[in-house]
Order: structure tokens, then sequence, then C-alpha cells
């Protein structure tokens, strides 16, 4: 795994890893399965990966995964998943403050799932290196919450959320080389801890790169 050294963004998403045995639920993303089944499996790379769910689902189905996060904690967990599920040498695991350092090569699929941290990410310079990251012929798929879920009435801290038309402007993707083909807001049913139960938001771009 690659190393980074400490920083206030570091500590703060180990600290978060550490404070419980899982954070995340361990089924991959919807939507990323909802855009990506039916693409034909090559090289993928998943950004902030935490806890490895969607990048062992990608591995199960075919993908040479590189997985990417700046826990120590959420990597260790997800290379303990991909052994249980019997893909271990079908993913690499790399630690990265993204926006700092960013994982080598190109990739036939790069996904960055939820990028969203409530501690500073240049969240812009990060997806314009995932897009740079993809192979000609490639896909890019971006999924992002669009605002707090409708049941949260008082944000825990403030944050702009990202539109479908403002990430598609700070991506600055050169005229004639790529195509959305998806570029949508979903709702989905969304539970509070307490159980309260409400929906959110959620925008998805999946873009095409040309081919040479």
């Amino acid at each position: 795994m690659t190393h980074i050294h400490p920083t206030p963004a570091a500590e703060f998403w180990e600290a978060r890893y550490q404070g419980g045995d899982r954070i995340w639920s361990g089924r991959p993303n919807a939507l990323l399965v909802r855009e990506v089944t039916g693409l034909t499996p090559g090289t993928a790379l998943d950004l902030g990966c935490g806890e490895g769910a969607d990048a062992v689902w990608l591995a199960s189905r075919g993908w040479r995964v590189t997985g990417a996060d700046i826990s120590r904690t959420a990597l260790e967990r997800a290379a303990g998943h991909a052994a249980d599920a019997g893909v271990a040498d079908r993913v690499r695991w790399e630690r990265h403050e993204l926006g700092v350092t960013f994982p080598e090569g190109s990739f036939d699929l790069v996904s960055a799932q939820f990028l969203q941290s409530p501690v500073p990410l240049d969240q812009d310079r990060v997806l314009r290196r995932a897009a740079a990251a993809v192979a000609p012929g490639g896909t890019l798929l971006i999924v992002m919450h669009g605002g707090w879920p409708s049941w949260q009435d008082e944000p825990p801290f403030d944050v702009e959320f990202p539109t479908l038309t403002g990430v598609r402007a700070a991506l600055a993707l050169p005229e004639g080389e790529w195509s959305f083909t998806t570029m949508e807001k979903v709702r989905k049913p969304s539970v509070s801890p307490e159980g309260i139960e409400g929906f959110r938001e959620d925008n998805v771009w999946r873009i095409q790169r040309a081919g040479h």
C-alpha cells in the first residue's frame, strides 16, 4: 500500500473507520451496479473504495481492480473482504489522499462513488484526474449525493452539493472526445439512524471516452 503522511483528512478518516467494526453495508452501490452491468470487464479504478464492497463486486464480475482510499484501516478491511470473496488476486489496494496523490495508469472504468467529505477535498481536481485516467473507449462513472436526506432537519455542517451541470462544467472535458451516456438525478428511499423514513437524491454521470 502506498505510504502517505498523516494529515487532518487522513486522521479524520482513520478515526472514522476505527470507530466501528464496519462503517458501510458491505453491498455495492446500487447505481454502480445499474450503470456497470453490461459493460465488458477490463481494468477498473475505484476511487475512495472504503471497505471494498464496490471493488469486490467488480472483481467478482471479471474486472481487474485497483482500489484506492485514504484510510489504512479501510483498506485492510477491503483486503479481507476480497479474500473472503475469493477475488484477492483480482484486486490491488493503494493508499492515497486523493487530490494529493493519485493512482498511476489508465483504466477501462474509473468509478468515483460519493467522493464527498466533511474535511477539505479538492473535488474538481480529483474528478479531472479521474477523467484523465480513463483509457480510450473507457468509462468514467461519478455518483454524488445531491442534497441532505429529507429527514435531515439541521445539516451537521456546511457543504455545497454538486449539481448535474456543475460537475459537467468542472470536468472541462474536450468537445468530441466524450459523450454523456447518463446524466440524471435519482431519488431513492432513505431511513435515518432513528428509523425515520424519507428519501435522498443522488446525481449520476456515466461518461464514455471515444476510442482511438
